[in-house]
């Protein structure tokens, strides 16, 4: 019986090692996608609620920078575009009294051309009405060339104010994509500028296998390609787990020195993607191995 013991129990080791020691196709390290998150916007921060190793959502506000500055200089427009507006409406008032005018002209010299009919008025009153029509006209238009330049001034001041408005706007620190938080690189308090970083993220829900194949591997592979991808278990054994492979290097290049291929003597090495789903397991930087078949 115990002999039989025996004989398992070497067999299981014999398995274990003989596991362990199986010899991939190829080898690579796991990267993702890594986005380096910047301000949009010159100011103290009051507000970063993230810490590395946080999960994060696409469209969250985690934080947001001073917007003094930008409220009191709105307001200041606000108030100049007032005032413009009530210039404008004054612009208006003069258009209709003149307006008003010409049409009581109209009505007069209706009048003076049925009294010139019957030789009632002479041809000098409708002259003169006809004058002060001409001048009304040319007082109306002149008034209009006055209202178009106040308009001109009040489209000019809106356009700050949206301005001002996308600037706040950018002031409010949103989360653009769901990921991993992997540095951080600014604190509350601290005075950032426009384009500085602050903070590193990275979708992990998929990792990208980085491995190196010789020329002779080639044409066993392909885009498209479900691969078996191996990672770390323990000391003694290989997790499995499916790859499929997203991108082949059509330019060959020396193998990294941290690159083991299957062939030790191959200098020149083309670089594979292997996409991984990650359940957890995997991180940015882990070892992994590849089989074809």
């Amino acid at each position: 019986m115990k002999k039989y013991l025996y004989l398992l129990v070497g067999l299981t080791i014999l398995t274990a090692c003989s596991s362990r020691n199986h010899k991939s196709d190829a080898y690579g390290t796991f990267e993702s996608t890594e986005i380096t998150i910047s301000s949009e916007a010159n100011g103290k921060i009051l507000k970063l609620d993230l810490h590395e190793g946080d999960v994060l959502n696409a469209g969250v506000l985690i934080g947001f920078i001073d917007t003094t500055d930008l409220v009191l200089k709105k307001e200041q427009l606000l108030a100049q575009r007032k005032a413009i507006s009530n210039k404008s409406a004054n612009v208006f008032s003069q258009i209709e009294v003149q307006k008003q005018q010409k049409k009581n002209l109209l009505i007069e010299k209706t009048r003076i051309e049925n009294l010139l009919k019957n030789n009632a008025a002479t041809p000098k009153q409708l002259d003169d009405i006809n004058g002060s029509l001409d001048l009304i006209d040319k007082q109306i238009m002149s008034i209009q060339t006055q209202n178009s330049s106040v308009f001109n001034e009040t489209e000019g001041i809106t356009k700050q104010i949206e301005q001002i408005e996308q600037s706040i706007k950018k002031s409010y620190i949103i989360n653009p994509l769901a990921g991993t938080v992997l540095t951080k690189f600014a604190e509350p308090n601290e005075i950032t500028t426009f384009g500085k970083a602050l903070y590193k993220i990275a979708d992990l829900s998929e990792m990208t296998l980085r491995i190196y194949v010789s020329e002779s591997q080639l044409s066993s592979i392909k885009i498209g390609q479900k691969v078996q991808v191996l990672i770390d278990k323990n000391a003694k054994e290989l997790a499995k787990m499916e790859g499929i492979i997203t991108w082949i290097s059509q330019n060959a290049e020396f193998t990294p020195k941290i690159i083991q291929t299957k062939e030790e003597r191959v200098n020149l090495v083309y670089a594979v993607k292997v996409r991984v789903k990650n359940e957890g397991s995997l991180k940015i930087g882990m070892p992994g191995e590849v089989n074809f078949k």
